[in-house]
């Protein structure tokens, strides 16, 4: 009984061979009729070395300056204008335009309001009265349940900073917050 079985199950595997014949023949064919030409690398001329003789000139890639202007440029600072402070650290959310961030929930921690921030890249993030965020050193002055008012600073041109007020409202979409 078992050799019968070997011998069927040796006899059905048999007749599941593939037939490739063909193929092999062909693909023979083909590799003795194709010619394989590789073209030759081209030569390379090898230049001579020059030596840089302008080590004591201008740079090129520096601005030139005009007769009366020194080679010093100072920021110029109105007396009594608003400055931001750029020695304190920058803030996560400061990576953040205002038009890539949405409010999202607002929470309370021990007396403390706290605002939900999501950016336009899905992360999300809290936030506090006092923190900063925008790339115009938005700084968050008063959060509410349905919205959060930040007070931003954008330079005038002249050297001072103007104080603009914007919020982020609950229903507010990426892109589209309210400026007042």
């Amino acid at each position: 009984m078992k050799k019968s079985l070997v011998l069927l199950l040796s006899a059905s595997l048999a007749a599941c061979s593939a037939q490739i014949e063909d193929l092999v023949a062909y693909t023979d064919s083909v590799k003795a009729n194709t010619n394989v030409s590789i073209e030759e690398y081209p030569e390379f001329v090898q230049l001579e070395p020059v030596d840089y003789g302008a080590v004591d000139l201008r740079s090129p890639f520096q601005r030139l300056l005009q007769r009366n202007e020194s080679a010093q440029t100072v920021e110029v600072q109105t007396a009594n204008c608003a400055q931001p402070n750029r020695q304190r650290p920058k803030q996560k959310l400061e990576a953040y335009g205002i038009d890539a961030l949405q409010m999202t929930g607002v929470f309370t921690i021990n007396g403390q309001k706290w605002v939900l921030i999501k950016a336009n890249d899905g992360s999300l993030h809290k936030a506090k009265k006092g923190q900063y965020l925008g790339l115009f050193f938005g700084k968050i002055i008063n959060i509410t349940d349905k919205e959060v008012v930040i007070e931003e600073m954008l330079p005038d041109g002249a050297g001072c900073w103007k104080t603009k007020t914007a919020t982020l409202t609950m229903s507010s979409i990426t892109g589209e917050n309210d400026n007042v």
